[in-house]
């Protein structure tokens, strides 16, 4: 595949371009939105409220004054464009990428379709609820700090008021993220599972914001019937936003993949909340009086394991669990130079420092293996190696996440595919 392109090259500005032209959509004014006496009361527990969706008629039935972002991701984009809604505009970006670059294979140019049907379709959600929205990076540059940095530079040349650059946790794209920061372009840190994680992309990336997907924690544990699932994605997500306050910088955490509006009532005070629609109206169902609604960030709720489970042993407490150790191998991480420093650096320096299971390392069959068991990994599959230190339930959890995310990918570019 031929070099991505810098965001100040005749190729970017010529596709910035045609994105905008796109979005015909009047810009909405958020004051023209009704407001919410129950959403108004959350939001003064301190926390910022998102939606979870890009589907445009899922958010209107929601949408209120209090509402101000829209995240996207790999699954909700494709959900998106395999309802044919996009499919005339295919052949157009085609020409577009074909003409103004005429070296480009197959590959590149359905991944620059694949970047301007992002884009427009982040477009028409700022513009339909005035809200920002975080558009997220191709997988196929997950490994690649440079075409990470390249793109979320055009993401944000396209709508630089509005659009947060969604950056994957992998070692190329912590060195990518902060790069974007450094530049002062707000990054949506995503695949996050554990405090330990975020206290380490806190460190490095130093990103707007970062995530606990906990609703695939609580599945982790009940799926593989190590206890009943309830609290620990809870639990990490609050250990983590604990750990940001007392890191003292300015990242932000998210309560990402919420399952049910009992978790918007057990986290508020959290620094973002972004909801499934589902999640947003089973809170609105409940009907909580807005004056008894307080902050529960201070909470540490109970998580119970299934008898026979050593939950020591089988590290399962890393997901809210920050050593003294960790601490000290993130802070070393967070000595790279971002502008110089490889993947391969950053393995190194948490191997130094006692933290080699973060990323763990997979041969082809287990990277095989993460894919098909999907986006909860098989707690048979990886116990010895969690065991031996090789491994980690966050790590194999945020791979496990960054496959399922490939191959909804996939899923969008064989779609773009058929109609080149």
């Amino acid at each position: 595949m031929t070099e991505t392109p810098r965001h100040d090259s005749p190729f970017a500005k010529q596709v910035a371009a045609f994105c905008l032209q796109q979005a015909t959509q009047s810009q909405a004014k958020r004051a023209d939105f009704p407001s919410s006496p129950l959403w108004a009361g959350v939001a003064k527990t301190g926390t910022a409220l998102w939606l979870d969706t890009g589907d445009v008629d899922a958010a209107r039935e929601l949408w209120v004054r209090e509402f101000t972002a829209l995240t996207t991701n790999n699954t909700l984009l494709n959900k998106e464009v395999q309802k044919g809604i996009y499919d005339q505009l295919v052949p157009a970006a085609a020409k577009l990428v074909q003409q103004a670059d005429p070296k480009a294979d197959r590959a590149r140019v359905v991944q620059e379709i694949a970047f301007v049907l992002n884009a427009v379709h982040g477009l028409k959600l700022v513009r339909t609820f005035d809200a920002d929205v975080s558009v997220e990076l191709h997988t196929a540059v997950a490994d690649d700090a440079e075409a990470s940095y390249r793109y979320g530079k055009r993401f944000h040349a396209i709508c630089p008021d509005r659009f947060i650059v969604k950056v994957p946790l992998t070692p190329s794209g912590l060195l990518a993220a902060r790069r974007l920061h450094d530049d002062g372009i707000r990054i949506n840190f995503t695949l996050g599972f554990s405090a330990r994680q975020n206290w380490l992309i806190a460190a490095l990336a130093q990103p707007t914001w970062c995530n606990v997907f906990m609703g695939r924690i609580n599945a982790f544990v009940a799926d593989n019937k190590l206890g009943d699932g309830i609290n620990a994605g809870e639990k990490a997500t609050l250990a983590s936003q604990r750990g940001l306050r007392r890191q003292g910088g300015s990242v932000r955490q998210i309560g990402a993949s919420m399952r049910n509006g009992q978790q918007i009532a057990d986290l508020l005070g959290l620094d973002v909340f972004t909801m499934p629609t589902a999640a947003a109206k089973e809170f609105v169902q409940k009907k909580p009086d807005p004056a008894t609604l307080k902050n529960r960030t201070a909470d540490d709720p109970k998580v119970t394991f299934a008898a026979g489970v050593d939950a020591a042993a089988d590290r399962l407490e890393v997901f809210w669990t920050v050593t003294p150790q960790f601490e000290a191998a993130a802070a070393a991480a967070g000595k790279l130079d971002p502008k110089t420093a490889t993947a391969k650096d950053v393995l190194a320096v948490l191997a130094k420092h006692g933290a080699g299971d973060l990323f763990p390392q997979f041969t082809a069959a287990e990277a095989q293996k993460v894919t098909k068991e999907g986006k909860i990994p098989v707690y048979a599959s990886w116990k010895d190696r969690v065991r031996a230190g090789t491994a980690s339930w966050d790590g194999v959890l945020t791979a496990a996440a960054l496959a399922s995310f490939t191959q909804d990918q996939q899923a969008l570019d064989d779609r773009i595919g058929k109609h080149l």
